[in-house]
């Protein structure tokens, strides 16, 4: 069990989530004085950095990554025939569909609870330094926003109720997080220990900035024009605010891909810059959905333990990404999937033994391809073996018996920005036409990623492409695929029966933003859809 951070429930940020679809949570005034110890005043203080927990660990990553081409989700004659899974996979996410309404709302629910924090402590002007982490926060919650929803509105106070608030556009929100991190990074503490693991510091908002500024020309220019060729003026501010976080000191990419990611991971894994930190107590439930099917009662699961409670396994392996996975010899990051014949992992280490994972008698084999009983939109691979092993699995956040006992709950910490994203971001802005700095190079700077994971060393000069399916590597199944492959012109490509089931999405770029949800809107009249729903 990790136990150096506490994390709240976040009952006031999700209780004000409804509330924040008109984003009409009243103000009551604010603190002429700091609250009376410093328990009181981290409790508020952490209220703010968590609003993002719980949908990152399902309705969020759901969301952006089966939208990618990382993963296919599947349904079982029945099971999980669920919109929510389906329709983000094939473009085609609707604004009644439960997470067009929930992931806006909750992020908007942070934003809201920020600003009524940032006035307790702070006042009107909201510019105290004791406000700094819980500015980068919002900071973050707009950037999630913008980014998958386009023009929204710049909220640095709440509105009062029946207000009317309005979207801006895309540019100027960019411009607004911009203006914010500049303000507030020299207010922001160095350090890094347990105390400010899972928090907003110095290094998280620089690495928000250089990731603002990768995207500057997809947030600046029309969403449907953006391709590998877009303009981007940033490049070198970019390269910047990365040197600035190499010449820290503070983070390495280490040795060992694979425990990074494992549930005793944290604040020793000198990888992560900012993360969402979990507990026993407080988990997340995302892997189930990644299981064999009939990992449950009398069968025992590939983990090495009997899982007494139900899983999903109706998220499976893009084949495309399996293939990239497996490219490079000796590449770790391949062994995040499992296919072929499947054996069982050491409960303890989670490394895969010699023992057979059996089902009836017969050893498990997956199969990359996926073959659907009819070319539908529910991608229906039947309710049986076949269809069952059908795609091979994620097995990049590995279960313990804690999902028996906390309700299918994971201490797996989920990394948002990693050291190793800061040097392949530095390499990309120097293939793209930025000045090199202090003699990196695409390839050194790639090659330092790959020495972790064990992958071959790159020779020459790298090509945009070459860089674009090292990111896709190195970060599956985090939340960067969507936004890598947009900003590439890609984000139409490589997904299994899509021109079979819905062909139009191939080119309508529209489809690169998400719909407002029906909720959101109705609570918001003076808005338009996005263009395409």
């Amino acid at each position: 069990m990790k136990s150096y951070i506490k994390l709240l429930t976040l009952g006031a940020v999700m209780a004000g989530a409804s509330a924040c679809t008109d984003l009409d949570v009243p103000v009551n005034g604010y603190y002429t004085e700091f609250p009376d110890s410093p328990e009181a005043l981290e409790g508020k203080l952490q209220g703010c950095y968590t609003a993002f927990q719980t949908n990152l660990c399902r309705d969020y990553k759901e969301m952006v990554v089966l939208a990618s081409d990382e993963f296919f989700p599947v349904s079982f004659d029945g099971d999980y025939r669920d919109p929510r899974y389906y329709n983000h996979y094939l473009h085609q996410t609707q604004p009644d569909d439960n997470s067009a309404s929930s992931v806006y709302k909750a992020l908007s629910g942070g934003i809201v609870y920020c600003n009524k924090v940032i006035l307790e402590l702070a006042g009107e002007e909201g510019k105290d330094p004791i406000v700094a982490p819980v500015r980068a926060a919002r900071a973050f919650y707009h950037f999630l926003l913008m980014d998958n929803y386009g023009d929204i509105p710049v909220l640095e106070k709440n509105v009062d109720e029946g207000e009317a608030v309005e979207r801006q556009p895309r540019a100027d929100v960019a411009k607004f997080i911009e203006s914010e991190l500049l303000e507030i990074i020299p207010q922001l503490t160095e350090e890094i220990s347990a105390n400010t693991y899972g928090k907003p510091n110095k290094w998280m908002a620089e690495a928000l900035l250089a990731k603002l500024y990768l995207n500057w020309g997809v947030y600046t220019h029309d969403i449907t024009t953006v391709d590998n060729n877009t303009a981007n003026e940033k490049l070198a501010d970019c390269i910047k605010w990365c040197d600035e976080l190499i010449k820290s000191g503070k983070f390495e990419v280490g040795t060992g891909y694979r425990k990074k990611f494992f549930p005793d991971n944290g604040v020793h894994t000198t990888d992560f810059i900012y993360s969402t930190a979990y507990t026993v107590d407080n988990g997340h439930d995302w892997d189930r959905y990644f299981q064999f099917r009939q990992n449950k009662g009398s069968y025992n699961s590939y983990w090495g333990f009997e899982l007494t409670q139900s899983c999903g396994g109706n998220i499976r392996v893009n084949p495309y990404m399996t293939d990239l996975l497996q490219e490079l010899p000796g590449d770790e990051r391949a062994n995040t999937i499992i296919g072929g014949p499947i054996y069982e992992f050491d409960p303890k280490t989670y490394e895969l033994t010699s023992t057979p994972f059996m089902y009836k008698g017969e050893q498990i084999v997956m199969s990359k391809t996926i073959t659907l009983k009819s070319i539908d939109s529910e991608l229906n691979v039947g309710k049986d073996v076949n269809g069952w092993t059908q795609g091979y699995e994620c097995v990049k956040y590995p279960i313990n018996e804690n999902y028996n006992t906390h309700g299918r709950r994971q201490t797996n910490d989920i990394p948002i920005f990693r050291y190793a994203d800061i040097l392949l971001t530095k390499a990309e802005c120097i293939l793209r036409g930025a000045t090199a700095t202090d003699g990196d190079t695409p390839a050194g700077l790639m090659n330092k990623v790959r020495d972790c994971s064990g992958a071959p060393h790159v020779s020459g000069t790298p090509s945009l492409q070459d860089l674009l399916d090292e990111r896709g590597r190195e970060f599956f199944s985090e939340i960067w695929r969507r936004n890598d492959l947009i900003r590439y012109g890609q984000y139409e490509k490589q997904r299994l029966y899509v021109k079979e089931v819905n062909p139009s999405s191939l080119t309508n770029k529209n489809l690169r933003l998400f719909p407002i949800g029906t909720e959101v809107m109705n609570n918001n009249t003076n808005w338009v859809q996005n263009p395409g729903y």
